[in-house]
Formats: structure tokens, C-alpha cells, sequence
């Protein structure tokens, strides 16, 4: 959530922005002006006849050390109708407050001034192609082939036991999935992430302080009865763990990371694009989060996508990055680079990754702040990213490393799975 603060001060700044969103933003910030403007007159009345209140009782004490109770009684009642005034403006200042919010959270944070223009991920900026392309002979399979001549990814069984978008792993397969989280949280835990283990469902307040809620709440599971919501990422419980805290700067940058399962409803999805691991319902995922100074988090940004990077090169796959463009950015971030690898039997690239600066916007919702040496507060800035999303990468990896022997496994997740090679089941 933008700043008021701020969006008084740089209105024409943020309407010029929010075009790179392909987004018309002057009616939302005039009124959030507006709203804000009501409230605040609302609040100047109040405190100028509780001020004037304060006078009066103190007055009141005086004339009744000197006696004169008959004046002491006289402003008694006047005490009374100023009491009865207030009412009116608490409900007014009330009424203001909760629409403010309601258009604040309307408004999608500001693109840094690198965030290209575009509409759609056609125009997001490729920044960076690392990629040895593999050569695949003309029997070659996409992923969900594979899974099923290996059996390792049961996609029918997940549809018996809960529905389309929820794949059963087995055997060899599931060692991967578990393989590749352990590899995950691993190099995490050498680069100074703390490792958290959250919980699934969150509440409303968890749901608001990360931006999901109201922006996303159509895409997320629902809990009904104890109003609830299973998570869509690690962000959102891991990130809440700093919601309503004072840190000191000394303790940035503060670094978190978890492993959860992810559950998201893709309402709207359908076509080849979600075939076999491509878009899923429930996906594992190990994610990364940083709190840091805001002189710093563009540099933190870096140096996680840095991090990215590094699994990805571990992983030996090849990859590229993208810029995202207005049009494709998260309602939350200031700024977000994509990780996308190549899968060779289907010939595309997937994305795997999103690293954000979503500098203090969520911070804002979180009342997320650090104290300086002279005790002054601030807020911080946040930023997160997967590191990494499994589906995608498992589809990559058996649809690139796949022979006539069997889908080897990189070198650098051997450690981790207990052995070099997939092999065929034996008929």
C-alpha cells in the first residue's frame, strides 16, 4: 500500500507511472486525496473540541476550589453538548478512514522507473539468455509421457483422489520432488536464509499485509467456516512473521526461507498450457524473503537473483531472464525479474522463478518498521522470490536430460536423490 504521505506529495508522479501498468490511476489517488483530506478535517475538529473539553474540566476543577459551584454546573453542561458532538465526528472519521483504505488498497504500488511499458508477457525485456539449447532426437516426449513410462507422476490418480491439478508423486519421482526441495533449502541455508516452517492457512489480516487480499482472493482456497485461506506461497506466512514489528536497522538484512506446499484455484486456466505439470492446483515450492534497508534493496534484488541463478546453473539447465513489464507486473512489486528455463520437448520456456522488490508497499500493509540510531522510524522494504517452483523444473528436467538408458539426473542433485540415473520400470 502506497504511503499517503506520499501520494500527496507525488500525485502527478504516480498517475504518470501507473500509465506503464496500462493502468488510468488519477480518479483512485484524487479520491484517496479527497478521502484522506475529510479525514483528516474530521480529525482536526475532534481534537479541537476534546482540546476545548480538557479546558473546560480544568476550569470546572478551579471554580469548584473556589466555590462557585453554580458556574462550576454551567459548564458542566456545556461539557455534556460538546460530548454529544463528538459522536457524530468519531462516526465520520470512521466512515472516512475505512473508505480510505478501501481505495488505498485499490491501488497497485508504483513501477520503478526500469519497469518497461507492455501489456502482456510478449513484452516483458529479455535481459539475459543462458542457454545451451539440447538436441533432442525425434523420439523424444514431453514430461507427462515420461511420468507415466517411468512412474514417477500419477496425473490420474491425483484427478480420483482430488481432482485435476493435483499430481500423485511415486517412487523415483517423488525422491526428486523431495531431492530437489532439500537441494533448495540447502544452498538457501549456505547463503544465510533462516529456514522457516510455516503454516498452510492463513487469516485475513496475513492475507491484506502481503497485498494477496483483495487483489487475488478469487485465485485463493477459501476456508469458510473458520475463515481461513490455504496459502498461495511461502510469502505470505513467512513475510507475516514481521507484520506489526520495530526492528533495529542493525538486524537487516533480515533473510527467511520455507519450503510449503502452494495451493491456487487458476480459475480461468485451461488449454495445453496446463497439461501435465505446467499449472497446478497444489505445487511445492521453496521461497526466499529479505526485510532490508531501502538504500539496499535494490542491490539485495540483485543478489537474489544472483542466487536464482546459481540453482539454476547447478541444475544445469539452460535459462533466461526477463524484465517484466508494466502490463505483467505483480499488483504488489515495484520491480520483478522472471526465471524462465527451456523445456526441450515442448519447446518453450517456462517460468520457474519471480524475484521482487516490492520496496515498501508491503511494509505499509504490514506496519513493518525499523528504528535508527536516533530512534527515529522508517519503513522497510521487502522482497521475495522462489528459489525455486518445483512443477516446472521437474518438467524441464526429465524432458531435457531424457536418453535411450533413462533421464539422468545433474550431478549436483545426486547427493540429494540416491542415484545418477531414472530408469525404465521393468516390464
Amino acid at each position: 500500500m502506497l504511503e499517503l504521505g506520499f501520494i500527496r506529495e507525488n500525485r502527478t508522479e504516480i498517475i504518470e507511472r501507473m500509465s506503464v501498468r496500462n493502468l488510468s490511476a488519477k480518479d483512485l489517488v484524487d479520491n484517496a486525496i479527497e478521502l484522506d483530506q475529510k479525514r483528516r478535517e474530521a480529525q482536526k475538529k475532534f481534537d479541537d473540541l476534546q482540546a476545548e473539553m480538557n479546558q473546560i474540566s480544568k476550569r470546572i476543577g478551579q471554580l469548584f476550589q473556589e466555590g462557585k459551584k453554580e458556574d462550576a454546573a454551567v459548564l458542566k453542561g456545556k461539557t455534556a453538548s460538546l460530548k454529544e458532538a463528538l459522536h457524530p465526528l468519531k462516526e465520520e472519521m470512521a466512515s472516512a478512514e475505512l473508505a480510505l483504505r478501501e481505495v488505498l488498497y485499490q491501488i497497485p504500488n508504483m513501477p520503478n522507473v526500469i519497469v518497461p511499458p507492455g501489456k502482456t508477457d510478449n513484452d516483458n525485456e529479455i535481459i539475459l539468455l543462458e542457454a545451451d539449447l539440447p538436441s533432442l532426437d525425434s523420439n523424444a516426449q514431453p514430461h507427462w509421457d515420461l511420468a507415466k513410462e517411468y512412474n514417477l507422476i500419477d496425473f490420474e490418480l491425483g484427478v480420483k483422489i482430488s481432482g485435476a491439478g493435483f499430481p500423485v508423486y511415486r517412487g523415483q519421482g517423488a525422491t526428486l520432488q523431495r531431492a530437489l526441495i532439500n537441494f533448495f533449502l540447502s544452498e538457501a541455508l549456505k547463503a544465510g536464509y533462516e529456514e522457516i516452517l510455516p503454516p498452510l492457512l492463513v487469516n485475513e489480516a496475513s492475507g491484506l499485509g502481503t497485498g494477496q487480499l483483495p487483489d487475488k482472493e478469487g485465485q485463493m482456497y477459501y476456508v469458510q467456516d473458520d475463515d481461513l485461506y490455504l496459502i498461495p506461497t511461502a510469502e505470505v506466512p513467512i513475510t507475516n512473521i514481521l507484520r506489526n514489528t520495530i526492528v533495529k536497522k542493525a538486524d537487516f538484512p533480515i533473510k527467511l526461507t520455507g519450503y510449503t506446499p502452494c495451493f491456487r484455484r487458476e480459475a480461468g486456466s485451461y488449454g495445453k498450457d496446463v497439461r501435465g505439470l505446467n499449472r497446478l492446483h497444489q505445487f511445492d515450492k521453496v521461497e526466499i524473503v529479505q526485510a532490508v534497508d531501502p538504500a539496499k534493496s535494490y542491490q539485495v534484488l540483485d543478489e537474489m537473483v544472483e542466487h536464482v541463478k546459481g540453482l539454476l546453473r547447478s541444475l544445469e539447465l539452460p535459462f533466461r531472464v526477463a524484465k517484466l513489464c508494466g502490463g505483467d507486473l505483480g499488483f504488489t512489486s515495484a520491480l520483478t525479474y522472471d526465471m524462465e528455463v527451456y523445456s526441450a520437448a515442448q519447446q518453450k520456456w517456462l517460468e520457474v522463478s519471480s524475484i521482487s522488490n516490492f520496496e515498501s508497499f508491503q511494509s505499509n500493509r504490514l506496519k513493518l518498521r525499523y528504528k535508527e540510531e536516533d530512534g527515529k522510524t522508517h519503513l522497510a522494504h521487502t522482497l521475495n522470490g522462489s528459489a525455486l517452483a518445483l512443477p516446472r523444473i521437474v518438467a524441464a528436467l526429465l524432458e531435457n536430460n531424457q536418453t535411450p538408458e533413462g533421464v539422468k539426473i545433474p550431478k549436483a542433485l545426486v547427493p540429494f536423490t540416491g542415484f545418477d540415473m531414472i530408469k525404465k520400470r521393468q516390464q
